[in-house]
């Protein structure tokens, strides 16, 4: 029973809270504004979308090409096709709870190839590891191309005192967090402790195996090909099509930020990418219209991956 609530509540409130931002965006866009959207989702030059779509199946492509080199490195062969399909699945299923596809992925794999289940997730976790310091990367390299628009921004936005409020406020509860880490006994601390272990041990699983240097070349290859397709799509509509690419990035991260914050980014990734897009100058009809059209169609595409992967998962794997 208690399962079946958490359930609920993981599936219900990202969900909500991306019904909750669609409705405040069409409830704060006047009607011209709507209309604008409108009239940009039929002029766009779908052209540029579908080439984003395809380069979107490289990615696809390479995570699971990656994954054979964990596996592999576990001692299991398994069926390219295999990881392909899961890896498809795992997306779709990201739409509904956020993270849960890593779970259906590793019980995928342990069905289908009979790769035990603990063993798969760990590969899983550590390719999220290297894939969140790869995103920390495209962070700090577009804060540093961005960091005097960044900075006016946050001077018009926070006074000054409230700035130095906040950082000494996070010092302090960063040291306080330390020092907790270090010396409690907690039980949650310990269980805290014991998966951070865990994670590093994946992390150097990464270093001791035979194709670390594919795997790593791979592990950039897919977040360039997250970039490219972003970056493609804004020549769709003639008002984004200027841009510049230090913008183009600061867009990618704040939608990759919104993906994780509703399911699968509904109705965070477009207004994420209509608030960073307005520091530039872009107008708010633009910027919508431009996040949901990237969004719509990347979705559309998780959706018929993943399902047409679900059907063919049993059917090609019949003994």
């Amino acid at each position: 029973m208690k399962v079946n609530i958490r359930n609920f509540f993981s599936l219900s409130i990202p969900l909500l809270i991306g019904l909750a931002i669609i409705y405040y965006q069409y409830t704060t866009l006047t009607h011209e504004e709507l209309e604008k959207i409108k009239i940009s989702f039929l002029k766009a030059d779908y052209f540029y979308i579908f080439l984003s779509l395809f380069i979107a199946l490289f990615g696809y492509w390479s995570r699971a090409y990656r994954w054979k080199f964990s596996l592999q490195h576990l001692g299991y062969k398994t069926h390219f096709r295999n990881d392909l399909m899961t890896v498809c699945v795992s997306y779709l299923v990201n739409l509904t709870i956020p993270r849960s596809g890593e779970i259906s992925r590793a019980a995928l794999l342990k069905k289908y190839e009979n790769v035990p289940f603990d063993k798969g997730f760990g590969t899983i976790v550590a390719e999220r590891i290297v894939d969140l310091l790869i995103f920390l990367l495209f962070v700090v390299i577009a804060f540093v191309l961005q960091f005097e628009k960044l900075y006016k921004f946050l001077i018009d936005k926070l006074p000054l005192e409230k700035i130095i409020y906040l950082l000494v406020g996070g010092f302090v509860t960063f040291v306080i967090f330390v020092f907790v880490w270090i010396y409690a006994e907690w039980k949650i601390i310990n269980k805290l402790k014991q998966k951070l272990s865990g994670l590093i041990e994946g992390m150097t699983s990464i270093l001791k195996m035979k194709n670390k240097w594919n795997y790593i070349f791979h592990s950039f290859f897919i977040w360039l090909s997250y970039l490219l397709m972003f970056y493609v799509t804004i020549f769709a509509l003639p008002e984004t099509a200027n841009i510049g690419f230090d913008v183009v990035i600061m867009g990618f991260i704040f939608g990759s930020l919104a993906v994780g914050f509703t399911n699968g980014g509904i109705g965070a990734y477009p207004l994420a990418i209509a608030l960073i897009y307005s520091l530039y100058g872009i107008p708010n009809d633009v910027g919508v219209a431009f996040g949901w059209l990237v969004w719509t169609s990347q979705t559309l595409l998780t959706i018929f991956l993943g399902l047409v992967s679900y059907l063919l998962l049993p059917i090609l794997n019949k003994k």
